[in-house]
């Protein structure tokens, strides 16, 4: 079928390239790209006499534009598939432009001294792709993205309209660790120690970090203690769901985790101004990350399920409706079939997904989309197929 670029070697590309290459019949080819060209190597290595997929690596600074858009003209993909940094979200997408190549992410983008992430910047660029005549598929992990999928399935299928959408993220994994973070530890912290906030009735409403907490019985995880958070897929799904009234993002955290963060905090550990130290300028929470372990070191340690999916609220043929969709995902059988655990799979596996839809024309929409804006069955039917298979109740305990 094609070829795709892939900008980025961590543990969630680790797992869509995994995927990529058990579905050799639309990537046929594929070049890992990465400041740290080793890792491409070892992972090539160790993939390449199991798949029929044509693998090459390649050193790229996902910095410098010129360097993106030389590899890309060499490489010659029919897409591009960011799981680099979020903070480099732009500069692949001024390649993309300047290439004419299809774009797809899973997180937007953030500025690197600022920690705030919206859709703002990517938006700015719709024109640019439409002009150009190619897609930017934003947002295809999890949440973002598959989250998306669900609302978009549950509007075309089981709503007339949907008001309320509750996004519940739980991970019931246990790594052994007193303290580590399931995803870059950077992004992860910036994430969970930012101000909270919610959609309703046409405007955010902010509140303190973690300071809306719920209880929620998950299937497969049992009962656990969730916090509002700030999501960006929030942002989206109100500017392309209509009717709706009220969106919210929880996500589940242990004690043990919070009074760890918070101590963190209290030192200034979590800091992203620059100290110096020594004669040197850093920044302490990238420090913190470089101490933390590494989020892929935890797939051969960690265990239990994740629970992620939407609580929808709404009205079909003049009635009210709750439907809830939502997927289960366990961190020892993803480490047997990928060598990662489950919070990278989940977002790996749609990342593939993602990229299969705009690879194969089922996905093709010149401009910047949300993944939402697409037709949902196709990836629906992908997600059943390629690992994370989705379950549905028209009865869901619902969120106060």
């Amino acid at each position: 079928m094609g070829k795709a670029l892939i900008i980025g070697c961590g543990g969630v590309a680790s797992v869509a390239i995994h995927k990529c290459c058990q579905n050799s019949e639309v990537f046929e080819e594929i070049c890992i790209a990465s400041r740290t060209v080793s890792k491409c190597d070892a992972l090539k290595e160790k993939l390449q006499g199991t798949t029929k997929t044509k693998i090459t690596t390649a050193q790229v600074n996902a910095d410098n534009v010129d360097e993106l858009i030389a590899l890309i003209n060499e490489v010659k993909p029919d897409v591009v598939l960011n799981l680099a940094l979020p903070y480099q979200d732009l500069t692949i997408m001024d390649a993309c432009l300047a290439t004419k190549t299809h774009y797809i992410d899973t997180a937007n983008y953030e500025p690197e001294d600022t920690a705030k992430f919206e859709y703002s910047w990517q938006w700015a660029y719709r024109e640019k792709f439409e002009e150009a005549g190619i897609t930017a598929l934003l947002g295809s992990g999890f949440d973002p993205g598959v989250t998306g999928v669900f609302s978009a399935y549950a509007l075309k299928h089981e709503f007339d309209e949907i008001n309320y959408i509750d996004i519940l993220d739980c991970n019931g994994g246990d790594h052994g660790y007193p303290f580590a973070t399931n995803f870059n530890p950077e992004i992860n912290i910036r994430e969970v120690s930012a101000k909270g906030s919610y959609w309703e009735d046409g405007h955010w409403v902010e509140t303190e970090p973690m300071e809306i907490k719920r209880e929620y019985n998950f299937e497969g995880v049992g009962e656990k203690d969730m916090y509002l958070l700030h999501h960006e897929e929030i942002e989206s799904l109100a500017l392309n769901i209509p009717g709706i009234k009220r969106i919210r993002f929880f996500m589940t955290f242990g004690q043990s985790y919070l009074t760890h963060l918070k101590c963190l905090e209290n030192v200034g550990m979590t800091s992203i101004e620059p100290i110096m130290y020594e004669g040197k300028e850093i920044i302490p929470l990238q420090f913190l990350k470089a101490v933390l372990p590494d989020p892929a070191s935890l797939g051969p340690r960690t265990k239990g399920k994740t629970n992620i999916g939407c609580i929808f609220q709404g009205k079909k043929d003049g009635k009210d409706k709750t439907y809830y969709l939502y997927n289960i995902c366990d961190h020892e059988e993803c480490y047997k079939e990928v060598g990662s655990q489950a919070v990278a799979y989940t977002t790996g596996v749609p990342a593939m997904i993602g990229a299969m839809m705009v690879m194969t024309g089922k996905w093709n929409k010149p401009g910047v989309h949300n993944i939402e804006e697409f037709d949902p069955d196709p990836f629906m039917d992908a997600l059943n197929k390629w690992g994370l298979p989705w379950k549905e109740t028209h009865t869901p305990l619902l969120v106060d």
